[in-house]
Protein backbone atom coordinates (compact mmCIF):
# COMPACT_ATOMS: atom_id res chain seq x y z
CA UNK A 1 0.00 0.00 0.00
CA UNK A 2 1.56 3.26 -1.17
CA UNK A 3 1.17 6.19 1.22
CA UNK A 4 -1.03 9.13 0.34
CA UNK A 5 0.92 12.36 -0.02
CA UNK A 6 -2.05 14.58 -0.90
CA UNK A 7 -5.53 14.43 0.63
CA UNK A 8 -8.18 16.32 -1.35
CA UNK A 9 -11.34 17.36 0.48
CA UNK A 10 -14.72 18.32 -0.84
CA UNK A 11 -16.00 21.36 1.08
CA UNK A 12 -19.75 21.54 1.70
CA UNK A 13 -20.97 18.52 3.63
CA UNK A 14 -17.45 17.14 4.12
CA UNK A 15 -15.49 19.94 5.78
CA UNK A 16 -18.22 22.50 6.38
CA UNK A 17 -21.53 21.66 8.04
CA UNK A 18 -23.50 23.54 5.38
CA UNK A 19 -25.85 20.98 3.82
CA UNK A 20 -28.96 22.37 5.52
CA UNK A 21 -28.05 25.94 4.53
CA UNK A 22 -27.63 25.01 0.85
CA UNK A 23 -30.94 23.16 0.80
CA UNK A 24 -32.72 26.07 2.50
CA UNK A 25 -31.14 28.57 0.10
CA UNK A 26 -32.23 26.65 -3.01
CA UNK A 27 -35.75 26.29 -1.62
CA UNK A 28 -35.87 29.93 -0.52
CA UNK A 29 -34.80 31.24 -3.92
CA UNK A 30 -37.45 29.07 -5.57
CA UNK A 31 -40.09 30.54 -3.28
CA UNK A 32 -38.90 34.07 -4.05
CA UNK A 33 -39.27 33.46 -7.81
CA UNK A 34 -42.54 31.51 -7.40
CA UNK A 35 -40.97 28.36 -8.84
CA UNK A 36 -41.80 24.82 -7.69
CA UNK A 37 -39.86 24.14 -4.49
CA UNK A 38 -37.82 20.94 -4.73
CA UNK A 39 -38.04 18.49 -1.84
CA UNK A 40 -35.07 18.48 0.52
CA UNK A 41 -33.96 15.08 -0.79
CA UNK A 42 -33.61 16.47 -4.32
CA UNK A 43 -31.86 19.64 -3.18
CA UNK A 44 -29.42 17.54 -1.12
CA UNK A 45 -28.67 15.27 -4.08
CA UNK A 46 -27.30 18.13 -6.21
CA UNK A 47 -24.90 19.40 -3.54
CA UNK A 48 -21.34 19.11 -4.81
CA UNK A 49 -22.21 19.83 -8.42
CA UNK A 50 -21.50 23.21 -9.92
CA UNK A 51 -24.38 25.56 -9.12
CA UNK A 52 -25.47 25.72 -12.77
CA UNK A 53 -25.59 21.92 -13.04
CA UNK A 54 -27.32 21.66 -9.68
CA UNK A 55 -30.05 24.09 -10.68
CA UNK A 56 -30.71 22.32 -13.99
CA UNK A 57 -31.53 19.21 -11.95
CA UNK A 58 -33.22 20.67 -8.87
CA UNK A 59 -35.07 23.58 -10.52
CA UNK A 60 -35.84 22.39 -14.07
CA UNK A 61 -38.35 25.20 -14.71
CA UNK A 62 -35.73 27.90 -14.09
CA UNK A 63 -35.26 29.84 -17.33
CA UNK A 64 -32.11 31.50 -18.61
CA UNK A 65 -33.73 34.90 -18.06
CA UNK A 66 -34.48 34.04 -14.42
CA UNK A 67 -31.02 32.62 -13.71
CA UNK A 68 -29.26 35.88 -12.60
CA UNK A 69 -32.08 36.78 -10.20
CA UNK A 70 -32.17 33.22 -8.85
CA UNK A 71 -28.43 33.38 -8.13
CA UNK A 72 -28.91 36.72 -6.40
CA UNK A 73 -31.66 35.33 -4.18
CA UNK A 74 -29.78 32.08 -3.50
CA UNK A 75 -26.71 34.00 -2.36
CA UNK A 76 -28.82 36.34 -0.23
CA UNK A 77 -30.34 33.37 1.59
CA UNK A 78 -26.98 31.64 1.96
CA UNK A 79 -25.26 34.74 3.32
CA UNK A 80 -28.09 35.23 5.81
CA UNK A 81 -27.37 31.74 7.13
CA UNK A 82 -23.59 32.15 6.91
CA UNK A 83 -23.06 33.11 10.59
CA UNK A 84 -24.43 29.69 11.57
CA UNK A 85 -21.96 27.73 9.43
CA UNK A 86 -19.09 25.89 11.09
CA UNK A 87 -16.59 23.13 10.44
CA UNK A 88 -17.68 19.66 11.42
CA UNK A 89 -16.36 18.70 14.84
CA UNK A 90 -12.88 17.23 14.53
CA UNK A 91 -12.07 18.58 11.06
CA UNK A 92 -9.58 21.19 12.27
CA UNK A 93 -7.77 18.55 14.35
CA UNK A 94 -7.73 16.22 11.33
CA UNK A 95 -6.09 18.90 9.20
CA UNK A 96 -3.48 19.51 11.89
CA UNK A 97 -2.75 15.79 12.25
CA UNK A 98 -2.31 15.28 8.50
CA UNK A 99 -0.10 18.33 8.08
CA UNK A 100 1.94 17.15 11.04
CA UNK A 101 2.69 13.99 9.04
CA UNK A 102 3.87 16.08 6.08
CA UNK A 103 0.72 15.47 4.05
CA UNK A 104 -0.40 18.26 1.74
CA UNK A 105 -4.08 19.18 1.77
CA UNK A 106 -6.19 20.36 -1.16
CA UNK A 107 -9.82 21.21 -1.94
CA UNK A 108 -11.98 20.28 -4.93
CA UNK A 109 -15.41 21.86 -4.57
CA UNK A 110 -18.54 22.79 -6.45
CA UNK A 111 -18.44 26.17 -4.66
CA UNK A 112 -17.48 29.30 -6.54
CA UNK A 113 -14.01 30.76 -6.06
CA UNK A 114 -15.53 33.78 -4.30
CA UNK A 115 -17.47 31.53 -1.94
CA UNK A 116 -14.53 29.28 -1.08
CA UNK A 117 -12.15 32.19 -0.55
CA UNK A 118 -14.67 33.86 1.77
CA UNK A 119 -14.99 30.66 3.81
CA UNK A 120 -11.22 30.11 4.00
CA UNK A 121 -10.64 33.68 5.14
CA UNK A 122 -13.44 33.55 7.73
CA UNK A 123 -12.07 30.30 9.21
CA UNK A 124 -8.38 31.24 8.99
CA UNK A 125 -7.66 28.21 6.80
CA UNK A 126 -6.18 29.89 3.74
CA UNK A 127 -2.68 28.62 4.56
CA UNK A 128 -3.84 25.08 5.40
CA UNK A 129 -4.23 24.05 1.77
CA UNK A 130 -1.47 23.62 -0.78
CA UNK A 131 -3.94 24.07 -3.65
CA UNK A 132 -7.67 24.50 -4.24
CA UNK A 133 -10.00 24.15 -7.23
CA UNK A 134 -13.55 25.39 -7.70
CA UNK A 135 -16.16 24.41 -10.26
CA UNK A 136 -16.38 27.90 -11.77
CA UNK A 137 -12.68 27.90 -12.71
CA UNK A 138 -12.37 24.27 -13.85
CA UNK A 139 -14.81 21.44 -14.57
CA UNK A 140 -17.74 20.54 -12.38
CA UNK A 141 -18.04 17.14 -10.74
CA UNK A 142 -18.05 14.31 -11.67
CA UNK A 143 -15.65 15.41 -14.44
CA UNK A 144 -12.07 14.59 -13.32
CA UNK A 145 -10.70 17.99 -14.31
CA UNK A 146 -10.28 19.47 -10.83
CA UNK A 147 -8.33 16.44 -9.60
CA UNK A 148 -6.21 16.25 -12.74
CA UNK A 149 -5.29 19.92 -12.34
CA UNK A 150 -4.44 19.42 -8.67
CA UNK A 151 -2.21 16.45 -9.52
CA UNK A 152 -0.36 18.56 -12.05
CA UNK A 153 0.00 21.58 -9.74
CA UNK A 154 1.17 19.50 -6.79
CA UNK A 155 3.26 17.11 -8.91
CA UNK A 156 1.72 14.00 -7.40
CA UNK A 157 0.82 10.68 -9.03
CA UNK A 158 -2.78 9.44 -8.76
CA UNK A 159 -1.80 6.55 -6.51
CA UNK A 160 -0.49 9.04 -3.93
CA UNK A 161 -3.71 11.10 -3.83
CA UNK A 162 -7.05 10.37 -2.15
CA UNK A 163 -10.34 12.25 -2.54
CA UNK A 164 -12.63 12.61 0.49
CA UNK A 165 -16.25 13.55 -0.11
CA UNK A 166 -19.82 13.21 1.08
CA UNK A 167 -21.51 12.68 -2.30
CA UNK A 168 -21.47 10.18 -5.12
CA UNK A 169 -20.32 13.06 -7.36
CA UNK A 170 -17.04 13.19 -5.40
CA UNK A 171 -16.43 9.46 -5.68
CA UNK A 172 -17.31 9.35 -9.37
CA UNK A 173 -14.85 12.21 -9.97
CA UNK A 174 -12.17 10.24 -8.15
CA UNK A 175 -12.84 7.12 -10.26
CA UNK A 176 -12.62 9.22 -13.44
CA UNK A 177 -9.25 10.62 -12.34
CA UNK A 178 -8.00 7.15 -11.27
CA UNK A 179 -7.69 8.38 -7.70
CA UNK A 180 -8.90 6.56 -4.58
CA UNK A 181 -12.23 7.93 -3.35
CA UNK A 182 -13.39 7.76 0.27
CA UNK A 183 -16.96 8.58 1.31
CA UNK A 184 -18.05 10.14 4.59
CA UNK A 185 -21.57 9.33 5.75
CA UNK A 186 -22.40 12.51 7.67
CA UNK A 187 -23.01 14.80 4.68
CA UNK A 188 -25.47 15.29 1.82
CA UNK A 189 -25.88 11.81 0.31
CA UNK A 190 -27.30 8.86 2.17
CA UNK A 191 -25.46 5.58 2.61
CA UNK A 192 -27.32 3.79 -0.18
CA UNK A 193 -26.48 6.51 -2.72
CA UNK A 194 -22.84 6.55 -1.65
CA UNK A 195 -22.53 2.77 -1.90
CA UNK A 196 -23.67 2.87 -5.53
CA UNK A 197 -20.64 5.03 -6.36
CA UNK A 198 -18.26 2.29 -5.08
CA UNK A 199 -16.01 4.22 -2.66
CA UNK A 200 -12.86 2.58 -1.35
CA UNK A 201 -14.19 3.08 2.19
CA UNK A 202 -17.35 4.33 3.89
CA UNK A 203 -16.61 6.28 7.07
CA UNK A 204 -19.41 7.26 9.50
CA UNK A 205 -17.65 10.12 11.32
CA UNK A 206 -14.72 12.53 11.24
CA UNK A 207 -13.02 10.42 13.91
CA UNK A 208 -13.32 7.34 11.68
CA UNK A 209 -11.98 9.34 8.74
CA UNK A 210 -8.97 10.48 10.76
CA UNK A 211 -8.17 6.95 11.93
CA UNK A 212 -8.46 5.62 8.38
CA UNK A 213 -6.27 8.32 6.83
CA UNK A 214 -3.54 8.29 9.48
CA UNK A 215 -2.99 4.60 8.80
CA UNK A 216 -2.30 5.41 5.16
CA UNK A 217 -0.08 8.47 5.13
Amino acid sequence: MKPYRVVVFDWDGTVMDSTHSIVASIQGACADLELPIPPASEARWVIGLSLESALRRAVPRLTAAQYPLFLQRYRAHFLRLDPDLALFDGIAALFEALRGRGVRLAVATGKSRVGLDRALAKLGLREAFAATRCADESYGKPHPGMLLELMQELDVAPEHMVMVGDTAHDIEMAHAAQVDGVAVEYGAHDRETLLLSRPLAMLPSVADLQAWLLQRV
